[in-house]
């Protein structure tokens, strides 16, 4: 979308970032028996498979690289090798270490830095799949047929050695222009495939426009909608921002289906293991998907009623504000999303999970996200034929809680960041008038919404008689204040009313 930068330096953020986290109870720096007990030396797996051109595909200032891959044609099909850090290297279970993950669970990110799940001599140093550096890792090895089917999946321990740190735009640019060496040409193939085949599934992913927080100094920021991006710092403090949307590139998109792969390869030995930890969710309710097609209608989105949802979706463009409107819209289909733990072979209701629409597991983020280091070690015991390690089965019951409060967490802060950055964006332009379109509105009040600003990218609370859903409209500015005064409800307030 067409934007006109807007910069604010970051002293007026940081005092109101401070306090946020502070609010939200996200702890400051590591206990020092943490710290010490991080530098211990690495249990070191005997396998040694240093010797696979690995690459990791990251955005370019990420430290914290959780995958490495390498593709390969074999037997008319495809093979991939898929490294992920062993974290279980580092972190001995019972540690003061491991109960400052458990009380961290994921990775945080705001606009001026992060707050890792782990120290950083792990999380961005000794754990870290580093181009050049010899490291620990659970090896996943996926044999493909010609299609992109799954035939055959193994998981085990090894040294593994990236060679090359990749950014999703050179990947892009490389692929595009029919330069890329094979693994990058076969992650362009392999992904199309599996995408081909997610459609077939029923599954969705969703291309929805991003809001983003851009570091005008090149050495921070965060996605605005899933901020597991790598993208901050302690150090650079001074510097600008600016809120721009932005559209996921392909190679992002290929990325992905490496790891949904990985993910449903992991959710299918621990079903034939009998005990596991799956990422489910349940499938919308027809009311909820009844609402989708009344807010269609409004946006003006044609949807015959021959068509599936999953079909509608992928037909949209993300380009268009209403298209755009309708796909924020779909996300609330997402929601009751969770994590459930199953034992001794007694599968729970739900395996599924109704947007990858197939058993899934999180296992290829452990860096960032606390779950996956135990859905390692439940697949590694898995393909070994071994008993669960009693440190991960005593831990298992405890973790859907956990996860729910450290996701709960990760959410506040994705929609506060964006919040305040606005607020303070905005600031001194109250009164100015702005184009815009109505992405949703209050079935029960119909006179207040929400307004996305074509430029800057802004996405705020409008008040004011006569709004329609996904009808374009200029908006007066009314209020902007980043500051604890500033604040509805604990969140920065920006509030737009119709011109």
């Amino acid at each position: 979308m067409p934007r006109r930068p807007i910069r604010v330096t970051d002293a007026p953020l940081r005092a109101a970032l401070t306090a946020l986290r502070a609010e939200l109870g996200v702890p400051d720096t590591y206990p020092p028996e943490a710290v010490a007990e991080a530098a211990r030396t690495p249990v070191l797996p005997e396998r040694d498979a240093t010797d696979i051109p690995l690459f990791t595909i990251d955005p370019p200032t990420s430290t914290d690289l959780d995958q490495a891959m390498h593709l390969s044609r074999r037997n008319g099909g495809y093979r991939v090798r898929y490294a992920i850090a062993d974290v279980a290297a580092f972190v001995v279970p019972g540690s003061a270490l491991d109960a400052e993950t458990h009380l961290r669970v994921m990775t945080l990110y705001f606009p001026d830095e992060k707050v890792p799940l782990h120290p950083e001599v792990i999380g961005e140093g000794a754990a870290s799949l580093l181009p050049g550096q010899t490291r620990p890792a659970a090896l996943w090895t996926i044999d493909l047929d010609a299609d992109g089917r799954t035939v055959a999946a193994d998981v085990r321990r090894a040294l593994v050695r990236s060679r090359a740190k990749l950014d999703y735009a050179g990947v892009q640019a490389v692929v595009d222009g029919g330069t890329a060496e094979e693994p990058l040409a076969l992650l362009a193939e392999v992904g199309r495939l599996r995408e081909a085949l997610e459609v077939e599934r029923g599954g969705i992913s969703l291309n929805v426009p991003e809001q983003e927080i851009v570091r005008r100094d090149g050495r921070g920021g965060r996605d605005g909608r899933g901020g597991q991006d790598g993208r901050g710092g302690r150090d650079g403090r001074d510097g600008t921002y600016e809120l721009t949307y932005r559209a996921p590139l392909p190679a992002e998109g290929w990325n992905a289906q490496i790891s949904l792969l990985t993910g449903m390869a992991a959710a299918d030995l621990m079903i034939e293991y009998g005990t596991g930890v799956l990422r489910t969710l349940p499938a919308a309710p027809d009311g909820a998907v009844g609402r989708l097609r009344r807010t269609a209608h409004a946006l003006r989105v044609d949807w015959p009623h021959h068509v599936s949802y999953a079909a509608l979706v992928r037909s949209l463009d993300p380009g268009i504000p209403r298209h755009a409107a309708f796909l924020q819209e779909c996300t609330t289909l997402l929601r009751g999303a969770g994590y459930t733990v199953f034992r001794d072979g007694v599968l729970p209701d739900i395996t599924t999970h109704a947007a990858v629409a197939a058993p899934y597991a999180h296992c290829t983020a452990p860096l960032r996200r606390l779950v996956d280091r135990y859905a390692s070690e439940i697949c590694l015991a898995a393909v070994a034929g071994s008993a669960l390690p009693e440190w991960v089965s005593a831990a298992l019951d405890a973790l859907p809680p956990e996860m729910k409060e450290g996701g709960r967490r990760a959410s506040a802060v994705e929609r506060e960041c964006v919040d305040l950055v606005e607020a303070a964006l905005l600031k001194d332009r109250v009164g100015e008038v702005f184009d815009g379109c109505v992405v949703e509105l209050e079935e029960r009040r119909p006179t207040v919404g929400v307004v996305q600003l074509e430029s800057p990218a802004v996405i705020g609370r409008v008040e004011g008689e006569g709004l329609r859903l996904g009808e374009r409209l200029r908006v007066r500015l009314t209020r902007a204040d980043p500051g604890p005064g500033g604040r509805a409800g604990g969140r920065a307030a920006v509030r737009f009313a119709p011109a």
